[in-house]
Formats: C-alpha cells, structure tokens, sequence
C-alpha cells in the first residue's frame, strides 16, 4: 500500500499538470455503478456515482496537496468550494494523458474507474486494479471525522511531542512498537515498508511493547521515521508490486530499503525472521534488533 512518500510523489507529479484546470465531464466505470447496486460502495463513497458525476462535472481543481496517505483536490464550482478526497487503496494510479491508449501498462489499462475529461483536452484518469481505493467528495473535511483524527504531519514541529504522549496512553502502551507507528491516529502516513526500516535503523523488535521502550529509544525511533520518509521522498517513492508515481512512472527508493523484503541482514549476515504484528508481515533481524 502506497505510503506518505509514494503518495507525496504523486501530488508533485499530478499538482502541476491539473491545478488552475476544469473538468468538463466526469465518468465512472460500470464496476462503480454495479458495486452501488449491490450496496458495496467500490470506491466513490456515500455518494450514488450518477450523482459524483455530475458534481465533478464544471469543477476547476484550484490545488492538489497531501494529508497522510491522502490526496486533497481543493475544487471549485460556480463560486462555491468543495474537496475531493482521493486514498488509493492498494494499487490506485493516476494518468494524464491524452487518450487511454497512452497508458502503457495493460493491467493499469484494464481497471480505469473514473476518467475526468479536462477543457484542455486531457484526460485525468484514475485506475485501481484491486479497487480498495477510495472517493470522497466533501464540502468540508470535517463531513469525514476520521480525516480529523489524522496524526500531526511527522514533519511538524509538535509531532514528536504528539508521538511520545500517545505512546503514554494505556491503549498504545501495551502494543507491539509496530503496530503502534503503523497507526495514522500516532504517526503520520507511515505503513509497513518504513517502519520496518526505521525500526532496523534504530536496533528495536517490532513486537517489543511501547512501554517497555524508554523515551531516548522512541524519540530515536521518530527521528529515523522522518529520516527514511524524507530520503524516499526524494528517490520518489518505493515501486514494489503495483505502486506508480503518475503516468506509469516508478520510484528508486526500493533499491536502498536495507530490511523490508529481506532474506539477510545487511548489518551481521543473519537470516531475517518474519511475524504478523497489526496484520501485517514485519520482517526483522533477530540479532540487531532487540
């Protein structure tokens, strides 16, 4: 799943070559329009796609920004602002392009399930092989509470005042270290592949309890968060299985990942072990990391 850094790398991909544009129609696939009827609600959410439609129909995108693992399109229409919402799920990818055929990827190809056609001539394309990905159109981010319980950006000055006091609390306290800075209600936008890596970094098991660890740990442990988050910012992201920047485009961050994905420790040439913590498969070095 798409982490703070792939997500990033899509709005500076995607911001320059949509923001200050109208989308003169919108057009959702009959997968949506199916899911709907059956009451599933595949990615457009607490809206009927017909409706979606024509909401999205005259908007102009007057900016694209991140919040976690989201992207925000600040949008317009006759005067009034709205917020479209966009998490991609899995294996959600955007395109501009000029027609479908210049996606280059068939299975990206196959699976568009909402195209926006822009008065210039373009076309905004949104594809999701797995279809986990999700729409929300808003007036306000506070129609979507969950939006609100969003952790400070790791970035922000207060974050790591915010991390160290959640930590505190009974509920976080008595939970495996992983699972604990995979929460977006603790730490911003980082999923499994950086927080495997900020926890080799720094020598902690995943499955070692919160509170068992001291606050100079901790406070270690955030500082490598912001750190490998940064870094891959800057190679664009992590390409592993169906994660695209914009157009098909992938990240170099996967070549310098030292612990996710692997056999052998970089550090002592230990072989790694694996276990599920938060539901997700953490990968560790049972010598480095204690």
């Amino acid at each position: 799943m798409p982490e703070l850094p792939e997500v990033e790398g899509v709005v500076r991909a995607l911001s320059p070559k949509i923001v200050g544009k109208v989308i003169s129609r919108a057009s959702l696939s009959e997968t949506i329009y199916q899911s709907h009827q059956l009451g599933k609600q595949c990615i457009v959410k607490n809206m009927e796609p017909a409706a979606f439609e024509m909401a999205l129909s005259g908007m102009e995108i007057k900016r694209v920004h991140r919040r976690a693992k989201y992207i925000f399109m600040d949008l317009e229409k006759d005067g009034n602002p709205f917020l479209l919402v966009n998490h991609l799920g899995m294996t959600g990818a955007w395109f501009v392009v000029q027609k479908e055929e210049d996606i280059l990827e068939e299975k990206f190809k196959k699976h568009i399930h909402a195209r926006f056609s822009l008065t210039t001539g373009e076309l905004l394309i949104f594809s999701d092989i797995r279809r986990f990905g999700e729409f929300r159109l808003l007036h306000t981010i506070d129609e979507h509470p969950p939006l609100l319980q969003i952790a400070p950006e790791p970035f922000n000055q207060n974050a790591l005042n915010y991390f160290l006091a959640k930590c505190e609390l009974p509920k976080y306290a008595n939970k495996p270290i992983k699972e604990v800075i995979m929460d977006g209600q603790v730490i911003s936008g980082c999923g499994n592949i950086y927080a495997t890596e900020a926890l080799f970094h720094v020598g902690i098991h995943p499955a070692r309890k919160t509170g068992r660890i001291s606050k100079e740990r901790k406070i270690a442990l955030f500082e490598a968060i912001q750190k490998v988050l940064l870094e891959s910012i800057e190679m664009g992201g992590s390409t592993i299985s169906d994660y695209r920047n914009i157009n098909g485009e992938a990240g170099g961050m996967q070549h310098r990942l030292k612990m996710y994905g692997k056999k052998i420790c970089p550090n002592c040439s230990a072989n790694t072990k694996t276990m599920t913590i938060g539901g997700r498969t953490s990968v560790y070095c049972p010598k480095c990391q204690h």
